[in-house]
This record gives C-alpha cells, sequence and structure tokens, in this order.
C-alpha cells in the first residue's frame, strides 16, 4: 500500500496532463519536421514546380518550418511546467550538462539548429549567399538528431513498439528524398526518376 502511495506522489495528474501535452506537440513536430525537409527538397530540386509556382511552393515549405519550430518548442517549453521533475531555462537550451540525458542532448542541438536555420533565413539579405545555404543544409543533420532524439524518447517511454512504426513510416520518405536530393541529376535522369529538359 505504501508503495502504491509512493508511485501516485511520484506521478502528480497535473504532470500527466502536461506530459501529454509534451508528447502530442512532439509528435505534431516531427510529423510537420518530416514535412519540411520532404517539402524543402521538392522546392529546391524544382521536382514539382510544374505543379505550382516556386513562390507557393517556398511559401509551403515556411509555413510547415514555422509549425514545426512552433510545435518542437512547444514540446520543450511544456517540460518546464513539471513538477516531479524540475526542467528549468538551462536545462533546456544547454545540452550535455551535467546530470542531462543523452536524448535530451539530441532534441536540444536539434531545435537549436532549426532555430539558426530559421534566423538564417529571416536575414538571408544580409548573408552571402553561399553562407546562407550552408546553414540552411544544416536541416539535414538537425532532422537526424531529432530522429534520434525521438527515437530514444520512445524506448524511454516505453513506446517504440506503436509510435515509432509511426516515426519510421514517416522517415522513411523523408530520408530517401533527402538522399536523392545530393544524387547527381544525371544519374536521376537516366534511372527514369526526373525527365530531363527539353
Amino acid at each position: 500500500m505504501l508503495s502504491a502511495f509512493a508511485q501516485q506522489a511520484a506521478h502528480s495528474p497535473h504532470d500527466e496532463g502536461v506530459r501529454q501535452v509534451a508528447a502530442l506537440s512532439a509528435r505534431l513536430s516531427y510529423t510537420l519536421m518530416c514535412l519540411t525537409l520532404c517539402w524543402g527538397v521538392l522546392t529546391s530540386t524544382g521536382w514539382v514546380q510544374r505543379t505550382t509556382g516556386r513562390q507557393a511552393l517556398r511559401s509551403g515549405h515556411l509555413v510547415l518550418a514555422t509549425l514545426a519550430l512552433a510545435f518542437g518548442a512547444l514540446h520543450a517549453l511544456s517540460f518546464g511546467f513539471l513538477d516531479d521533475e524540475r526542467f528549468d531555462l538551462l536545462r533546456l537550451t544547454v545540452p550535455l550538462l551535467p546530470g542531462g540525458l543523452v536524448r535530451h542532448a539530441l532534441g536540444i542541438v536539434g531545435i537549436e539548429l532549426m532555430l539558426a536555420i530559421a534566423i538564417s533565413t529571416a536575414v538571408q539579405r544580409l548573408l552571402v549567399y553561399r553562407r546562407w545555404l550552408w546553414l540552411h543544409r544544416l536541416a539535414y543533420p538537425a532532422v537526424g538528431l531529432t530522429v534520434l532524439h525521438s527515437l530514444f524518447g520512445a524506448i524511454a517511454n516505453g513506446h517504440l513498439a506503436v509510435l515509432w512504426l509511426g516515426g519510421i513510416t514517416l522517415f522513411v520518405p523523408t530520408a530517401l528524398l533527402a538522399a536523392l536530393r545530393f544524387v547527381p541529376t544525371g544519374v536521376l535522369t537516366r534511372s527514369g526518376l526526373v525527365e530531363e529538359e527539353r
């Protein structure tokens, strides 16, 4: 009976609600992050440019990226409202603090890279194009770090079997498009994946 009381005290109902908000915002952010990367690849390569104009494609990419960042920030900030575990601003923004977990560090670095990309896009006119492009391509490692954060989080929370099935389902096309982005155009043309421009 004493152990049942200790378990109830360890996880307050308030914290359970906060954890649900954190989990939902994490799932939405993950989904939007994968869609953002896919849409960005399709935009930068011009593979779907015939369907709609380039400005509409860029705007769609911007909206997806903004939503992914917003839900990622909501996920991180919701941990500040836990009663049982204390997450202060320092633990939410500095990776690998003593006592911190690697999975948290992966998420922190991933979202901070994405934030740097968003800021560089906001001041793009002040940057040399090559510098901006280099910063923007940090999205690929940022997505990789965030995927690892999601995987380790699902393992730690005991949700690997169910949730990660959805995570892999979203990640496979994202990884495939990202890989195709760096394949030379001649190889893609010869394989029939893209048509040669006339």
